[in-house]
């Protein structure tokens, strides 16, 4: 096979495989149709507040993860860590038409049923600058799934490196979900790291840390079909587009209205050049009132892992 034969091959095998879903892809429009008409087709009651807890969950996920304390690297040095979240999502299953909304939470609308908990491997780039900054950026992957995550980052540490005084740093994130169908995440805070780091000889050290992350979550969707049995042309049917018994959107999760609190604690080890680390979050939202009553969202705890080099 030539060259621009077998390179073509490729490209198709990997469109191929980007266009199936796996089992953890979500198909956002399985929390069901909206609308509130009695005519409406696969109509779900709460299906808004459903996206909306779906939303917030996937917000907690994909900012789950810190990982570092709160002092900087310094102005001239450079980290790459891979890192693990393990992050426990709810594996329950969505309510069918016409079914009562969960109690408390949700369920993740998951190609197949979702099974617990999420697994995130991500690799998280570091780079110290002057005036006790540091910029940084993570890729992560969710697990059996083509989506993934991206965030950035900017911390500022105003007292480190003091003997008597714990290090203190303020860390500005934004982070976006990425291939996702039909829907949009995004989240966004600002979080307050305090710690100490105490050397066990030479160029060991360990330092224990903990920290507040106040951050807020923002969703959309697009339009939706939610009759699978139409054909294609009643689908491109302008009229039946807007026809909300059969299509629609859901409500917009705006970001200032929907906030979450993180709480985390971990500690890094590091020997010469190489870094370890372990962290545990917790996330917790408190709840919301829509039509079915009130809604409450559990609580998202992860733990993490780090193992990377500093230059």
């Amino acid at each position: 096979m030539r060259p621009t034969a077998r390179l073509a091959a490729a490209a198709l095998a990997l469109v191929t495989t980007t266009a199936l879903a796996g089992p953890n892809d979500i198909d956002v429009s399985r929390l069901g149709n909206p609308s509130r008409s009695g005519t409406a087709v696969n109509a779900v009651p709460g299906a808004n507040g459903s996206f909306r807890i779906m939303a917030r969950e996937l917000g907690a996920a994909i900012s789950a993860a810190n990982l570092m304390p709160p002092d900087t690297l310094g102005h001239s040095a450079f980290s790459v860590n891979l890192e693990l979240s393990v992050v426990s999502m709810d594996g329950r299953q969505p309510p069918g038409p016409g079914e009562a909304p969960l109690s408390e939470g949700f369920a993740l609308p998951t190609e197949r049923p979702f099974q617990g908990p999420l697994l995130m491997p991500s690799i998280h780039v570091r780079k110290g600058l002057p005036f006790s900054l540091e910029l940084g950026g993570r890729v992560a992957w969710f697990e059996k799934s083509a989506m993934y995550a991206g965030t950035a980052e900017l911390k500022w540490a105003p007292l480190e490196g003091f003997s008597a005084l714990p290090d203190v740093g303020v860390r500005l994130h934004g982070s976006r979900l990425f291939n996702t169908r039909d829907f949009t995440v995004a989240t966004g805070g600002l979080d307050l790291g305090l710690g100490k780091t105490f050397p066990i000889g030479g160029m060991v050290t360990l330092t224990p840390y903990a920290g507040y992350d106040l951050s807020f979550t923002g969703a959309n969707s697009a339009i939706l079909d939610f009759d699978p049995a139409r054909t294609r042309p009643d689908r491109d049917s302008a009229a039946d587009r807007l026809n909300p018994d059969v299509a629609g959107a859901y409500e917009s999760v705006r970001f200032f209205q929907n906030p979450a609190s993180r709480f985390y604690a971990g500690v890094r080890f590091v020997g010469g050049v190489i870094q370890l680390g372990l962290e545990v979050s917790a996330t917790t939202f408190g709840g919301f009132d829509d039509e079915t009553g009130r809604r409450q969202i559990p609580t998202v705890g992860a733990f993490n892992s780090t193992l990377g080099l500093t230059f």
